[in-house]
């Protein structure tokens, strides 16, 4: 099977409904009347959020075949970047902000890349790590920068300028998923034009590819500073709704929550790792409320996942409808 095919790439069509009656499902979730409402409306946005967040390291790690374990950094340096530039007694404009903040994330990711994309396979994985912990105790052992308290983010951003109060759960949360989706269609955009179909070849044969006269470097360091972008705008996005930032955002366990949050959905696709981040959150949320060692059924979880089902869940439900829909006929 086809490295392509068995990532699901090209998504099959009762996957593809599946992930459209999901986001209508999304859509429709705040106009149900039910008990803790704002309760759930958090979780869940703060579910599309880490979807983002894993999308980002999802072009890395599955199409690029790049694994980062440095990944959160860009998250938690533009989550920072928020709270810096907003004012102590006013919020600040979201139309600038975002990019502002979503920029600085991905030029740190530019200057970083452009060391660690020199190396390759587990010296890769080592050195994203090595940076990434230079980053953590950056802020956390600098009490100018916050120290291991962290910072507060005293106002959300201002969005009246789009017609959203994002002081409201509800707004936050439709904003949220906006942005989910444009992020999504972005990415699967950049998945199948040339310079994704590059990226995909870098991961099943950088040799080769070089050999035909393409430079892996350029196009990696650009994978790896648009991944380090769009991880910034997830950073910003949990900064402004939790209204707090602190160096953990930026740890070695932020950023392998992302991997198993990728390697859950599957690699390679995007929907995956969106499938992935809300079956992970909420089997998270299962597991804490059932047992304080719900580490040990987290990995459990995760273990019994990669042995069913290699690809992902995204693959194991093409396989159940497949299977269904041969059944039918």
């Amino acid at each position: 099977m086809s490295t392509a095919k068995a990532q699901l790439e090209r998504l099959p069509k009762s996957v593809q409904v599946v992930l459209v009656v999901g986001a209508l499902a999304l859509a429709a979730f705040p106009l149900v009347p039910m008990e803790s409402t704002d309760f759930y409306l958090q979780m869940l946005t703060q579910m599309m959020i880490l979807a983002i967040f894993a999308m980002s390291l999802d072009l890395l790690q599955g199409v690029t075949g790049l694994v980062s374990l440095g990944h959160a950094a860009y998250f938690g340096l533009a989550g920072y970047a928020l709270a810096f530039i907003t004012p102590q007694d006013a919020p600040i404009a979201l139309w600038w902000s975002l990019p502002l903040a979503a920029a600085g994330a991905g030029l740190a990711a530019l200057v970083i890349g452009f060391f660690v994309v020199r190396t390759h396979g587990i010296y890769f994985i080592m050195v994203t790590m090595a940076f990434a912990q230079m980053v953590f105790y950056l802020f956390f052992d600098n009490k100018a920068l916050g120290g291991s308290d962290g910072i507060y983010v005293n106002f959300r951003p201002d969005a009246t300028a789009v017609g959203l109060d994002l002081d409201n759960k509800t707004h936050f949360y439709y904003f949220t998923l906006v942005v989910l989706i444009a992020v999504y269609l972005f990415l699967r955009r950049v998945l199948f034009s040339p310079f994704g179909r590059v990226l995909a070849g870098i991961r099943v044969n950088e040799h080769r590819l070089r050999a035909v006269g393409y430079s892996s470097f350029g196009y990696k360091l650009a994978a790896f500073t648009l991944a380090g972008t769009l991880a910034g705008v997830a950073g910003y996005l949990w900064a402004a709704q939790t209204g707090f930032v602190n160096p953990e955002l930026m740890g070695f366990h932020m950023s392998a929550h992302a991997i198993m949050m990728v390697i859950l959905g599957g690699m390679g696709n995007f929907a995956g790792a969106i499938v992935g981040a809300f079956t992970f959150e909420y089997v998270l949320h299962l597991a804490k409320d059932l047992t304080k060692h719900w580490q040990l059924l987290m990995g459990g979880f995760i273990v019994l996942v990669v042995i069913v089902a290699p690809r992902g869940l995204l693959g194991l439900a093409d396989k159940f409808l497949s299977r269904n829909k041969e059944a039918d006929q």
